[in-house]
C-alpha cells in the first residue's frame, strides 16, 4: 500500500522542489523524496497534493525561462542556491496567495448571493470540551 503523506512530508517536498537544480520530473523527484520521507511515493501520490503539484508546476515553469549559474567561490555558490530556494519559494507563495484570494472572492460572493450576513461568517468558532 502507498504511503500516505503527512503535511511534515508534504512540507519537505515543496522545500526540495524549491531547491531542486536541474531537470525536473516526477520520477526523478519520487527518487529524490526517498530518503526524505522514509520510501519512495508514486508520481500519483505526489500530484495528488495540491502544494506538491502547484510547486512542481511554477518550478518547471522557472527552469523553461532559464537561470544561468556561474562559477564563484564556494561561500558565494552557497548563496546564490539560498537566494534562488528563496527566490522559486516566494514566486510559489505569491501564486498560492493568488490563488486564496480567489477563493475568498468566490466565497464572499456566493456568501452574499445566499444572504449570509458578516456577523454570522465573523461569528466565533465553537469552544471544544475535551
Amino acid at each position: 500500500m502507498a504511503k500516505h503523506l503527512t503535511i511534515r512530508d508534504i512540507s519537505i517536498l515543496v522545500n526540495q522542489i524549491d531547491a531542486w537544480e536541474g531537470k525536473l520530473g516526477w520520477d526523478a523527484l519520487c527518487d529524490a523524496a526517498a530518503p526524505l520521507i522514509g520510501g519512495r511515493p508514486t508520481r500519483q501520490t505526489l500530484s495528488s497534493h495540491g502544494q506538491i503539484k502547484a510547486a512542481f508546476g511554477q518550478k518547471k515553469q522557472q527552469l523553461k525561462t532559464g537561470f544561468v549559474s556561474t562559477k564563484r567561490p564556494s561561500s558565494l555558490n552557497i548563496a546564490e542556491q539560498r537566494i534562488r530556494r528563496l527566490e522559486s519559494e516566494n514566486e510559489r507563495l505569491k501564486v498560492e496567495n493568488s490563488n486564496l484570494l480567489e477563493r475568498f472572492v468566490k466565497w464572499q460572493y456566493n456568501a452574499y448571493k445566499h444572504g449570509v450576513t458578516k456577523d454570522k461568517l465573523d461569528a466565533e468558532l465553537p469552544k471544544i470540551d475535551r
